[in-house]
């Protein structure tokens, strides 16, 4: 059975002849374990709603489901006693076609389902819409939008790294540092770290970006893991060598087309963090 007849079949109508789907078989079909993880990515996908200027309660309709928990049996070895049933109250939503395809461009890339699942909910017309939208962005709506997309391909680019045998943390942060090295001059993330005064240990330097300087790291994330899937790069030097020279490149067309360098963009006070908190304490406030 192909995922996307799993997603029509989970389709539902309204009595009105909408059609919606629950979060809840929403989570199965795309293979996330637990509700907990699919949660963020449901409020990551509100957010970029609220965003496109779109009516998040519209989209995302919060309902209650009541829903059996197990049962326990009496100790009295009596025929007439049954199985005491259980019942707790959770959280679910009702989920526009729109907020699907927010929720599918917000989850994990990696996953083959996630890809299906974007073509399903019209990926391109969107993709489309979001463009015409983006000039239409202030600064931190830029920042939340790039973010996000950053935490996505860059999932796709620590795949591409461990086929080349990157696996350990460790060796990770030194690939990562060898892309920084080549965009921002040498400097790598605690540098950029100590310079934006960031707290590594606590915050993500991309946090404290711009969304010009996101967009070039954007580029520089895109274009590596393109250029290692198609030349096959299957070693840690390869790859670290690749991230590098890609991170270089990207910092020579910035400097053909006198562009800002990305060491001299300002640093932003809030972080995405904060960004993010805030939009969704005010869809909460506005609940």
């Amino acid at each position: 059975m192909s995922k996307e007849k799993t997603f029509e079949q989970i389709k539902r109508t309204a009595e009105n002849g909408t059609e919606f789907w629950l979060a809840r078989e929403l989570q199965e079909v795309l293979d996330y374990a637990k509700w907990d993880n699919f949660y963020k990515v449901i409020n990551t996908a509100k957010i970029a709603c609220k965003i496109s200027q779109q009516e998040v309660d519209n989209h995302f309709v919060e309902i209650t489901k009541t829903v059996e928990i197990g049962g326990r049996k009496s100790k009295l070895e009596i025929p007439d006693l049954r199985k005491v049933k259980r019942v707790r109250k959770i959280k679910d939503y009702q989920l526009t076609r729109y907020a699907c395809y927010l929720i599918v461009m917000n989850g994990d890339p990696r996953k083959e389902v996630i890809a299906l699942g974007q073509t399903y909910f019209a990926v391109k017309t969107r993709q489309q819409e979001f463009n015409e939208l983006y000039d239409q962005l202030n600064e931190d709506e830029r920042r939340l939008f790039l973010r996000g997309d950053i935490r996505q391909k860059n999932q796709l680019l620590a795949q591409a790294a461990h086929k080349a045998g990157i696996i350990t943390p460790h060796e990770y942060a030194t690939f990562q540092d060898f892309g920084y090295r080549g965009l921002y001059d040498g400097e790598n993330a605690s540098d950029i770290a100590r310079r934006k005064g960031v707290d590594q240990t606590k915050e993500s330097i991309l946090d404290y970006m711009s969304s010009l300087e996101l967009g070039a790291n954007l580029f520089r994330i895109l274009t590596t893991e393109d250029v290692m899937r198609k030349n096959n790069v299957n070693t840690k030097n390869d790859a670290e060598q690749t991230h590098y020279k890609i991170g270089k490149a990207v910092r020579n067309t910035i400097i053909e087309v006198d562009g800002t360098l990305p060491e001299d963009m300002p640093t932003p006070t809030d972080s995405i963090k904060t960004i993010e908190r805030k939009q969704l304490h005010d869809l909460k406030k506005k609940k």
